[in-house]
């Protein structure tokens, strides 16, 4: 009887487990006032607030947010900022790399990591007005 009892508990935690994805990287630093907001759930933003695949960051007037992701890429957004992180695979043994994410509103200061150095057409920024491929380790973004 306890065994069937801790067969099922297993089984049920490994259920609440798989459907928890690791963090993709945290939040590094922060001036003012920002928001993460992951599968619903809006958090107010400080040093090491995880990130996740889908998260939407958004800055307050007058802030800033730094962010780093596994691959060491870092994302700086200026304020009334909206962006989102919309797809990061980052497994080099396999060759498995690709980052895109999203800018809606705001500004953004781009510094390459792992992937864009392994695999440059890995890495993609949406704007409203277009798509940037990352072929060099660096760049700033301002939409208005």
């Amino acid at each position: 009887m306890i065994r069937a009892i801790l067969i099922c508990s297993m089984l049920l935690t490994t259920e609440v487990w798989a459907d928890e994805l690791p963090p993709i990287g945290y939040v590094k630093n922060l001036a003012g006032k920002a928001t993460v907001t992951t599968k619903g759930d809006i958090i107010n933003a400080k040093v090491g607030t995880p990130i996740y695949q889908n998260s939407v960051l958004n800055t307050s007037s007058h802030s800033s947010i730094g962010i780093t992701l596994k691959d060491a890429t870092v994302i700086s957004l200026g304020p009334e900022t909206e962006f989102s992180v919309d797809e990061f695979v980052y497994v080099p043994a396999k060759n498995k790399l690709k980052l895109s994410c999203r800018i809606t509103k705001g500004s953004l200061n781009y510094i390459s990591g792992i992937i864009a150095k392994l695999k440059q057409d890995a890495v993609t920024v949406t704007t409203p007005s277009g798509n940037i491929g990352i072929r060099g380790t660096k760049f700033v973004v301002k939409v208005e």
